[in-house]
């Protein structure tokens, strides 16, 4: 009986779009609750003060810093894994097949970051252009899902593979360009941990809690250190046995998808419109993360395809077409999450991050809708 009950729960769950459709109503729960009567208690919720018993620790102050500095590791975990395993044994583990993707990636991340530029060069709003050089991978590949046969399998293949590669090129930025101050104490405790997890993995050793709690304090010393906690998940993926790799991809899918992601979009996107919110877009933060995803992408990762191909160093995926990698390109400019997580890094002003997270939100809404429509009408 029970099992019968569960099984429409569970078969929603397998279903490729069922990640994006869950985001999409949290998204949804968290601007109506943030702009009904219950306003304050919800956001203040966010807000709440963890009091943690040892105050020699230096740890995140609120549950939304915990959400964004710790909950947010595993999911940073899981995206290191799978790039790991599609390095090692998948899309990208060949030249001749990574080679496509790479490039469109790059030039998915290089257009939208200049594009932003172009209206923010020189302003104080300008730390923003990281924002829309990201790719959601669970929502592009859910709108790609609803298209079915209309969009050939090598297509699939070649957006997870360039989403992926997005991942990396999003995390090295974060690393690299959203970093405070370096903590060179903590920073060298990290060093520490991280030789000793590849010295583990080089010795060969299968135990994954030999990896989880060294982990742990690797987590603690980058959290510190003033690089952003969550490159810590990345960090560890990369140590942890090739063999266990798959097995925790598996094992790791639904909870990251289906309660830390939701649990992240709630408290991210509890966003207060302000009356005048047409007057929100006409913000030179608006134009930049709107143009830089709804433009950029597909204009960036055409163009470095299409050189790729001319100059002979890669091909187009089987059974693709010119106008298909098109309306790829304009799906990739769902940058949603990753986006906003990176809002929430380039700007301290609150009034900036709302900003940057309502064009996020209508940006991604429109790749979403535009590349939809124009993969379903293109032959």
């Amino acid at each position: 009986m029970i099992k019968r009950l569960l099984s429409p729960i569970y078969e929603f769950l397998q279903d490729s779009r069922a990640v994006g459709i869950v985001l999409i109503i949290c998204t949804a729960i968290s601007l109506l609750l943030a702009n009904s009567s219950w306003q304050q208690s919800y956001i203040a919720s966010w807000e709440t003060v963890v009091h943690i018993p040892i105050p020699q620790l230096h740890l995140p102050h609120t549950i939304l810093h915990w959400i964004n500095d710790g909950l947010m590791v595993p999911f940073f975990f899981l995206v290191g894994m799978e790039i790991k395993r599609e390095v090692t044994i998948g899309e990208l583990s060949s030249m001749r097949q990574s080679m496509l993707p790479i490039l469109a990636a790059l030039g998915g991340m290089v257009c939208p970051a200049l594009i932003f530029t172009m209206f923010n060069g020189g302003t104080p709003f300008a730390n923003g252009w990281g924002i829309p050089m990201a790719t959601d991978i669970a929502f592009s590949l859910g709108i790609l899902s609803l298209l079915g046969n209309r969009v050939p399998l090598s297509l699939k293949i070649f957006l997870t593979a360039l989403a992926i590669i997005d991942d990396l090129g999003a995390i090295l930025t974060i690393a690299v360009f959203y970093t405070a101050s370096i903590q060179l104490g903590y920073l060298l405790g990290a060093a520490v941990i991280l030789v000793l997890l590849v010295v583990l993995n080089l010795c060969k050793v299968r135990k994954l809690w030999c990896y989880f709690i060294p982990g742990i304090i690797l987590w603690y010393c980058i959290y510190n250190s003033g690089i952003h906690a969550t490159i810590a998940g990345v960090l560890l993926a990369a140590c942890i046995p090739l063999s266990k790799v798959s097995r925790l991809i598996h094992r790791l899918h639904d909870p990251v998808n289906f309660v830390i992601m939701p649990i992240f979009a709630l408290s991210n996107t509890a966003i207060v419109f302000p009356p005048d919110i047409l007057h929100t877009f006409n913000s030179s933060i608006s134009y930049g993360i709107l143009a830089g995803l709804v433009l950029g992408k597909p204009l960036g990762i055409f163009l470095f395809s299409y050189v790729a191909t001319r100059l002979k160093l890669a091909a187009l995926p089987e059974g693709a077409t010119w106008v298909q990698l098109i309306g790829i390109g304009v799906i990739a400019g769902i940058g949603f999450t990753m986006s906003i997580f990176i809002s929430t890094l380039a700007y301290t002003s609150a009034e900036w991050q709302i900003i940057s997270k309502i064009a996020v939100i209508a940006a991604s809404l429109l790749a979403g809708i535009i590349g939809y429509c124009y993969l379903r009408l293109s032959k």
